[in-house]
């Protein structure tokens, strides 16, 4: 049997950041290498739906990525990995694993690496989305609403949370842009904006065409999803 770390890292790069779900006993800037954030995953029930999918985070291979390693207590393990693999692998395109991430540190720590849980994406799996057109990936953005809310909502509270932790990433950036996210207002009591309701509402209304790129057609599962 393969030997568990002696302790427990959970690593987040997008909804984990700023919704955990779970008790942590501490949590710190972190940076993984040899993976990504991108939005990589088509969502038909978290941020979109069936006929008009939306898009979340997955980690991608290549590049590195910056996000919060948190640790929970021994006694909170069994329990934090039950909900997580509930969270994150109901449909298959995620894949546990666990990744070493170098942990924050300041002057008087020495740096220290860690072993920590995280959630990559599946690229086998079809709703494993690829890196599309930017533009394509603001009009997926901008248009989508599913049961956690709109698109809109997720891509700025990613900003929102990067940008608190000292993280600027250029394509993140112009996605913001391309949607208009920059402009929503502050969330009400039930977690989204109506001005990015109402946009996504707005663009979920226009027609929409065939898919055009050879990655949207890779699968006809994935093209179906996109309602394209």
């Amino acid at each position: 049997m393969p030997v568990e770390p002696a302790e427990t890292w959970i690593f987040g790069y997008g909804s984990l950041m700023w919704s955990p779900g779970f008790a942590f006993a501490e949590s710190r800037r972190a940076k993984l290498a040899g993976f990504h954030r991108a939005f990589c995953v088509y969502s038909i029930h978290y941020r979109g739906t069936e006929r008009r999918p939306g898009l979340v985070l997955g980690l991608d291979r290549g590049g590195a990525c910056e996000g919060i390693a948190f640790r929970v207590a021994p006694e909170a393990r069994k329990a934090t990995l039950a909900y997580l693999r509930a969270r994150e692998l109901i449909y298959g395109v995620y894949r546990e694993a666990l990744v070493p991430v170098d942990l924050g540190h300041t002057e008087s720590e020495p740096p220290r690496t860690v072993w920590a849980t995280a959630y990559i994406a599946e690229r086998c799996h079809p709703a494993y989305a690829g890196r599309l057109p930017l533009a394509r990936e603001a009009h997926l953005i901008r248009r989508s609403i599913g049961q956690g809310g709109t698109n809109l909502d997720y891509l700025v509270s990613t900003r929102h949370h990067l940008l608190d932790l000292g993280i600027r990433e250029p394509r993140l950036e112009r996605l913001i842009a391309l949607t208009g996210a920059g402009r929503t207002r502050q969330t009400d009591a039930n977690g989204s904006t109506s001005r990015s309701v109402a946009l996504a509402r707005a663009w979920a209304e226009k027609p929409t065409h065939r898919p055009t790129t050879v990655r949207d057609n890779r699968f006809g599962y994935r093209a179906k999803l996109a309602g394209l």
